[in-house]
């Protein structure tokens, strides 16, 4: 790992054999401890020119990328998501290696989104995974966490509900732009499944499944998303986290879940700065922000409905992959994650309760029918009976559906 630290790689788990075959110039790694295991491959040098040639000769190129005979490798950096390196050729590039791969859509989003997304100019696959992506080098833009996180610094309350709101537009926009790219029906059983896999490896004590609604389909979502990722109305593509790898999905996900996932940022950005700002206030903003551009269909009433998911079982899943990744660091609990998880008991406890009155609902709904059914009305003085059960199963019903617990609201402030 010539030039690299390896700060992408988890810190508390031990490395073990890994001997899968990997492309020429890469070489593969395995860990495993503490529960989980992973596995990835990294550069095995990248010093000299022929280091470049030699990493990308197996790999399947697409997009714009530089001739790999007229480059010079100009500096190594690294962060939590792999290595990255600035090579020249006709232009600066940089090139940021995805360690743990990808699901192997970027390219698909990039170009089914150019006027709503930031996306790499082209890049590097190998047995259909993105391996590498390149970006010409691009002058430094303010991002919309710094821009966020100073206005929250300042007090300022109504910039920083505008600059939230203009977040999920911007998230939204996208959604649109690619709605008609790629949709599959909605797999609750496989989303429901990689919860109890990451609930298994933490030993939590929580279990959370829901069914999800219909309206809540499979789309390209962007995966993981950061209010850092938004800049100048546009949302740029990152790389995929390590949590990622730890427990690697084999399903695509809802246009939800990448609201969660920048729900959950504000969360962590709300925290870092201890504002006094009201959460539900921000999140408000940015949910309404979504919710006025994106597809009818992907931000309707039964998509947030929370008794069967909505959003908040997808901020669940956020905090799990945050407790995920700081378990392979043995790095502490990280919060707001942490704190978060202690109340989603309290939070499951409250809908639990609220079933009373569904149950209810089946109950009066049923014995309207069955006094239908036992003695046909022959005048209107029968039906009124069985039209106080219906009705009342109705209002019941509606009832009901009134306890579902708000989105905006987080599993902390649940009353």
């Amino acid at each position: 790992m010539s030039g690299w630290e390896g700060k992408w790689r988890p810190a508390a788990m031990a490395e073990v054999d890994n001997n899968e075959p990997v492309p020429a110039g890469f070489k593969g790694i395995a860990f495993a401890g503490i529960g989980l295991s992973c596995k990835m491959i990294e550069p095995a040098s990248l010093s000299s020119p022929s280091d470049w040639e030699l990493i990308v000769s197996e790999l399947t190129s697409w997009g714009d990328v530089p001739n790999p005979e007229s480059i010079e490798v100009s500096s190594l950096s690294e962060d939590e998501r792999g290595p990255r390196a600035v090579i020249r050729g006709d232009c600066d590039w940089l090139v940021e290696f995805l360690p743990w791969g990808s699901d192997g859509l970027i390219r698909k989003r990039s170009t089914s989104a150019d006027s709503t997304l930031i996306s790499p100019s082209g890049g590097y696959s190998w047995n259909g995974t993105d391996v590498a992506i390149l970006w010409k080098s691009m002058e430094d833009a303010v991002d919309s966490r710094n821009t966020i996180s100073d206005s929250m610094k300042s007090g300022d309350l109504n910039l920083t509900k505008q600059l939230l709101w203009s977040c999920g537009e911007s998230l939204a926009l996208y959604h649109r732009e690619v709605k008609d790219s790629r949709t599959t029906p909605p797999d609750p059983r496989r989303w429901n499944a990689r919860l109890s896999v990451m609930e298994e490896r933490l030993r939590a004590d929580l279990i959370w499944r829901a069914p999800h609604s219909r309206d809540s389909e499979c789309m390209l979502s962007l995966g993981d998303v950061r209010l850092s990722d938004f800049l100048e109305g546009k949302v740029r593509i990152r790389r995929p986290r390590r949590a990622d790898a730890l427990v690697p999905s084999d399903c695509e996900f809802p246009a939800i879940r990448d609201l969660a996932s920048i729900s959950h940022d504000l969360s962590r950005l709300h925290h870092e700065l201890n504002s006094e700002f009201d959460i539900v206030e921000l999140r408000t903003s940015m949910i309404q922000g979504w919710m006025s551009r994106a597809p009818e269909k992907w931000c309707s009433s039964s998509v947030f409905y929370t008794h069967r998911g909505g959003l908040a079982i997808w901020e669940y899943e956020q905090c799990l992959l945050d407790v995920l990744e700081a378990v392979s660091d043995q790095s502490g609990a990280p919060e707001p994650a942490t704190g978060l998880i202690r109340y989603v008991k309290k939070y499951q406890m409250k809908m639990f309760n609220s079933r009373i009155f569904a149950t209810l609902s089946m109950m009066f709904g049923a014995l309207g029918a069955i006094t239908i059914i036992r003695d046909v009305p022959t005048s209107i003085e029968g039906l009124v009976i069985p039209a106080l059960f219906i009705s009342g199963s109705y209002i019941l019903l509606r009832f009901y559906w009134s306890l579902s617990p708000r989105p905006e609201i987080p599993f902390n402030l649940i009353s």
